[in-house]
């Protein structure tokens, strides 16, 4: 029979086993609870990352936007180059054909229009300038015309997609970064008719505008619209293409699209289109 001091002995060993059984489920739980707690980070931080790359939406991919790459958007204004109300000022990038700063007379001319003839190896693309529109661009493109900068430069890039549709010119590199070695501020168009959603508006077939790399970046590049063309309100509107210079322009397009950066409806006109003369009459 068991004395008392053997009995304490055994009670001390069941309470030592108890007090090491509950401190190893304790510890499993501290285990299993941290588990589930950096599970729950990891998969927090999966979702998360799920969404950034959701909703960059391949933001790499240059937009497809009539655009002058030849001065970045962030670039702070320069100052003014001429003294006139237009304020021409030096574009950040050389000039790729030397050319003379545009006159900048006081007042603006911002009435009439002027004939400017687009002689090109695919056909004759005649247009027309309106001063009240853009006068500072308007005096700027009529200087750049009558300077011949235009004489030999190429319509570089050419789109044919539902919602774009322009051939874009003016380019003497040809490769969509170059520009006069001057900048026009932005004199936006107001009135144009906006699209389903609201936040574009449509620049209708004939439209002649300015492209650009941003606001207040506009040089030589200029397109021209031969379908209605959802943009943002962001591109100088300054004048349109005669309906035989649309003629033309349906045939550079009908003959097809070499793809580019921004997929089979964006890159150069199969058919090489150069501006073989400018002139204003």
């Amino acid at each position: 029979m068991p004395t008392n001091q053997q009995r304490r002995e055994a009670a001390k060993r069941k309470l030592e086993r108890q007090l090491a059984n509950r401190a190893e489920r304790a510890k499993k739980r501290r285990i299993w609870t941290a588990g589930i707690t950096i599970g729950a980070v990891v998969v927090v931080a999966g979702l998360i990352t799920l969404l950034v790359v959701l909703n960059s939406g391949g933001s790499s991919t240059p937009a497809a936007q009539p655009s002058d790459a030849s001065t970045p958007p962030s670039t702070p204004q320069a100052p003014p180059l001429t003294n006139g109300p237009c304020k021409y000022t030096t574009a950040s990038s050389p000039a790729a054909k030397q050319v003379a700063p545009p006159p900048d007379v006081d007042p603006t001319p911002n009435t009439g229009t002027a004939k400017v003839l687009l002689k090109t190896n695919q056909g004759d693309i005649p247009v027309t300038i309106d001063r009240s529109k853009a006068p500072c661009t308007a005096q700027a493109i009529e200087h750049l015309v009558k300077s011949k900068y235009y004489d030999g430069v190429p319509c570089h890039r050419l789109t044919g997609g539902d919602s774009l549709k322009v051939l874009q010119c003016g380019d003497p590199s040809g490769q969509g970064n170059g520009g006069p070695g001057f900048e026009i501020k932005d004199e936006l168009p107001t009135g144009l008719k906006p699209d389903p959603t609201g936040q574009a508006v449509i620049y209708p077939r004939g439209a002649l505008a300015m492209a650009n790399s941003g606001p207040n970046t506009n040089g030589s590049q200029f397109f021209l619209v031969y379908g209605d063309s959802t943009l943002g309100p962001n591109y100088t509107l300054f004048g349109n293409v005669d309906p035989a210079g649309l003629t033309t322009i349906d045939k550079i397009a009908a003959g097809g699209i070499t793809p580019g950066q921004n997929g089979p409806t964006d890159g150069a006109p199969k058919n090489p289109v150069t501006i073989t003369t400018a002139t204003e009459s």
